[in-house]
């Protein structure tokens, strides 16, 4: 019996990588999925390629009309929301004396601020129908430890940590699962951008920082989105209902607590 089947999902940066790893296993558990992107043509697509259980909602995490009107679309399509995964996010690296207000204040208003207005939006959402829901927030290992070069990305990531637990505590009341995932360094199109840092700021030929953190992860790879789909699927079932405030790693060893 597949573990999410009549439950529907809403999974914020889906189009593609991460996110659409997780609307594919949930589908395949039984779920329906609003693919929510910025990118509302990618969005389409993966829906489209996806078949009849996902559709595709424009959404921006920084506006909050955007996220009004991407619940109020996915509810009108799909019933109700059962599930929230907080997966849009962007990357970003400097030294602290060349970090910029335009560029600290664009990754926390997506990274925090995004992840707490999807948060907030979606548990009225719940509370108003009695939805005894899940709340999936996609932290980091970069959460869990500073870096030279990603101070800004590194506090986001930790700030998505403390507003999970935050989170957790206030809404279990109202049946309320909140918990997150904290993966280590997961190989996509998205390892481009974060490569191209390292490359200017340490002076590594491309590609040169992706093999060294490769060969770093105990496990003896990076990680692939894949990877992170039955963490994400047993925290929506009914086997995680005890499961309160927790961040789990799923990142090949790379980090212990």
């Amino acid at each position: 019996m597949t573990r999410l089947a009549g439950k529907t999902a809403l999974i914020t940066g889906a189009a593609r990588g991460i996110g659409r790893a997780f609307a594919e296993a949930y589908i395949r558990e039984g779920a329906r999925v609003a693919i929510a992107d910025i990118d509302i043509a990618r969005a389409r697509a993966t829906a489209e390629e996806l078949g009849d259980a996902a559709i595709a909602v424009k959404l921006d995490v920084t506006r909050q009309d955007s996220i009004d009107a991407c619940i109020a679309e996915t509810v009108a399509a799909l019933g109700q929301i059962d599930i929230l995964i907080n997966n849009a996010a962007i990357f970003t690296a400097a030294p602290i004396v060349e970090i910029t207000r335009d560029d600290y204040a664009r990754c926390f208003d997506i990274n925090v601020s995004g992840t707490l207005f999807m948060m907030q939006a979606v548990a009225r959402h719940m509370i108003e129908r009695g939805v005894r829901g899940r709340i999936i927030n996609m932290a980091s290992q970069a959460g869990r430890r500073g870096e030279p070069l990603v101070a800004v990305y590194c506090a986001t990531k930790a700030a998505v940590i403390s507003l999970t637990q935050s989170a957790a505590l206030n809404l279990i009341q109202h049946g309320i699962n909140v918990n997150a995932i904290a993966p280590g360094v997961v190989d996509g199109e998205h390892w481009d951008g974060v490569d191209a840092f390292f490359a200017k700021y340490e002076g590594k030929a491309p590609g040169q920082k992706k093999r060294e953190v490769g060969a770093a992860v105990p496990y003896g790879r990076m990680g692939r989105a894949e990877d992170l789909t039955g963490m994400a699927v047993f925290l929506a079932s009914a086997e995680a209902d005890y499961i309160v405030a927790q961040c789990y790693n799923v990142d090949g060893g790379q980090w212990m607590n």
